[in-house]
């Protein structure tokens, strides 16, 4: 029997409140099953009501949809493209009951997150699961592109970002400036079944060397697990702090290189706490900006699902690492404390 084709594209995102009544809600989802305290839900609460409960992510998703549509029309790409969030409206069972209504029996996927690990694909596979369990047998069947943490067109987006940064930098101080690029610290445990830090290390190299600047570190953010538990570091403004005191640091650019779009811990953990610190310590601050829809950043995203729409289509990549996996092992990114067996899409296209 012939594989169903590819009818349909779905962006696949996080959620975020778009108002005060949501913020509680919003992140019971997020948080539900995990072993986060409940005074950390508070503090984070806390931190969307500077910004009126609203998160920018939901708008972001929605200039990213109309970037996307555009590149496909541009490139005689005649799909649907839907939204379905994980935590918030449009919630993906939603849009996958949406999608099943109108007859879509295939999508290609592209999340909103460029780097392996639970948190960042297996967790999302599952949600998409769930909603087809949710929808029922007419549920589309669903699969994602690869990881573009090392495709041309990231680094150059990325690159063109850090290289706005820089520029802010009085020319004096410019060598001796810190490069942090900054992701979401996740548990040790969790990034120890993922190339996570691996990919992040050679994304953040290469966009280094694209910009040649070689003074850069990884650093991690927005931590929310229980004090005992280890989590990735070092702590951005732990590090800002230590390269203050210990080396006499003078301007730092903070790359938000785990993030694709500003949304509220870039606002809050970077562009207010890391601020703030920097001030304090009277150290040059600059925040490059995220990719967002910058046009190398949308031309890969559709990049990547014309590899999977026609057979044979050039997979590009730069550095020490090929290009990453189409359909995901059984498992890859397996996160033990979570662990549950997900379907191979290869196997249940045939049985459609």
């Amino acid at each position: 029997m012939d594989a169903v084709p590819i009818d349909s594209i779905l962006l696949v995102s996080f959620g975020g409140p778009e108002g005060m009544d949501d913020v509680i809600p919003f992140l019971e989802n997020v948080l539900r099953g995990k072993n986060v305290p409940k005074e950390r839900m508070l503090e984070v609460a806390d931190h969307y009501r500077h910004f009126g409960g609203i998160s920018p992510i939901n708008q972001q998703c929605r200039d990213l949809l109309k970037a996307i549509r555009g590149e496909c029309q541009a490139r005689g790409i005649d799909l649907p493209i839907y939204w379905g969030n994980r935590n918030w409206h449009p919630l993906l069972p939603d849009t996958l009951r949406e999608m099943a209504n109108e007859g879509k029996k295939r999508a290609i996927a592209f999340f909103t997150s460029m780097f392996s690990c639970y948190s960042g694909c297996r967790q999302y596979r599952e949600n998409i699961a769930d909603a087809q369990t949710a929808v029922g047998e007419n549920a589309p069947l669903v699969e994602k592109v690869r990881m573009g943490f090392n495709h041309p067109k990231f680094i150059a987006a990325q690159a063109d970002c850090v290289r706005a940064g820089l520029e802010q930098i009085p020319a004096p101080e410019l060598a001796t400036t810190k490069l942090l690029y900054c992701a979401h610290s996740i548990p040790m445990g969790m990034s120890q079944y993922s190339r996570y830090v691996e990919q992040l290390r050679e994304a953040a190299r290469l966009v280094s060397e694209a910009v040649g600047h070689g003074n850069w570190e990884l650093v991690f953010q927005s931590r929310s697990g229980p004090p005992q538990q280890p989590w990735l570091e070092p702590d951005v403004c732990d590090r800002i702090e230590q390269l203050a005191n210990e080396e006499g640091l003078q301007s730092v650019v903070l790359v938000p290189l785990g993030f694709i779009s500003d949304h509220m811990e870039v606002l809050y953990d970077l562009d207010e706490e890391a601020a703030q610190l920097c001030k304090e310590k009277g150290i040059g601050f600059v925040r490059a900006h995220s990719v967002g829809i910058h046009p190398e950043f949308v031309s890969m995203i559709v990049d990547l699902i014309e590899e999977r729409l026609a057979t044979g289509t050039a997979r590009p990549f730069v550095g020490t690492y090929g290009p990453s996996h189409d359909l995901c092992p059984a498992n890859c990114c397996l996160y033990p404390q979570t662990a549950r067996p997900m379907p191979s899409p290869s196997q249940v296209v045939e049985k459609r």
